[in-house]
């Protein structure tokens, strides 16, 4: 079901005017645009992190792993799902590693940025349906099967409000499957340039989804045999050099790159088996929604 952003009126129609109060969004690059004011400006994220993504998610041992660990969970978790929306698509790399897999999904993705359609747009097939929309005031009541938001919810400040608004868009039975950085004790530059608002302990995360109505049903730590050389990384990147790259690393290859692939296909046997890691670099959090 369509909500109406202006006047909150819910409503089932082919297109965007409002019975109610006749408004509708406008569209942005040909983009319906529900928060068009913050379309090119907003301290969540930088936009020419997104030229740098591009470059170097296809390649990069971190971002093939958790697309691997994304699809799996979807296909264990929710395997009658239907519909899918993700928030904060970005550059659409975890999108479209879903399309390709799961045929019989009928895909959304929303981002604040017009920048990162853009990019989303070259990735994903055509049937894939996107708009640019602020994660804190979803357009829509119990319209989606599941809703993913992958490394997003750092980046808001007002995360409370986000989980409450994909409570309300997911269909009863329905769920949501999140992934955010772990353990404030990493903190370091690299969070502060990536635009994070915080790193998330497991009870944190696990409490506020749940204080908006979800059932957590899985909690498990990935990047977890990695955790002790990022933990010297991060220390060392408590206040960066003037040579510092922050992209440095996003830029592994050749063999140490394809090792720590293997190291994260291990990891997910072992989360696929039923083991939860306690501890490591990022969390996987899905939840679902009791039928009402």
């Amino acid at each position: 079901m369509k909500v109406c952003l202006a006047c909150g009126q819910r409503f089932e129609a082919d297109d965007w005017r409002c019975p109610s109060c006749g408004q509708s969004p406008q569209l942005l690059h040909g983009y319906l645009a529900f928060a068009p004011d913050l379309a090119k400006g907003n301290t969540g994220f930088n936009e020419e992190h997104f030229a740098q993504l591009a470059e170097v998610e296809a390649g990069n041992f971190w971002f093939r792993s958790r697309n691997r660990l994304l699809i799996w969970a979807l296909q264990r978790y929710f395997p009658r799902a239907r519909s899918f929306l993700e928030l904060g698509c970005g550059t659409g790399f975890v999108l479209s590693g879903i399309q390709r897999e799961l045929l019989e999904l009928s895909v959304s993705a929303g981002d604040i940025f017009v920048e990162g359609l853009l990019y989303a747009r070259s990735r994903v097939v055509p049937s894939a349906t996107l708009f640019q929309m602020d994660a804190r005031r979803i357009p829509f009541e119990a319209e989606f099967h599941v809703i993913g938001a992958f490394d997003v919810l750092e980046h808001i400040a007002e995360d409370d409000v986000v989980l409450s608004q994909m409570f309300r868009a997911t269909k009863s039975g329905g769920g949501i499957m999140l992934t955010v950085p772990q353990h404030p004790f990493l903190w370091s530059y690299v969070d502060e340039y990536s635009c994070h608002k915080r790193r998330y302990t497991r009870k944190e995360l696990v409490e506020k989804v749940e204080r908006v109505g979800f059932k957590v049903i899985r909690a498990t730590s990935f990047v977890s045999f990695l955790l002790p050389p990022m933990l010297l990384s991060r220390i060392k990147r408590r206040k960066p050099r003037d040579d510092w790259d922050p992209m440095a690393e996003l830029k592994i290859g050749g063999l140490l790159n394809t090792l720590l692939e293997k190291v994260l296909d291990f990891e997910r046997i072992l989360i696929k088996s039923g083991f939860s890691f306690p501890a490591g670099g990022s969390l996987l959090v899905i939840a679902r929604r009791n039928q009402e």
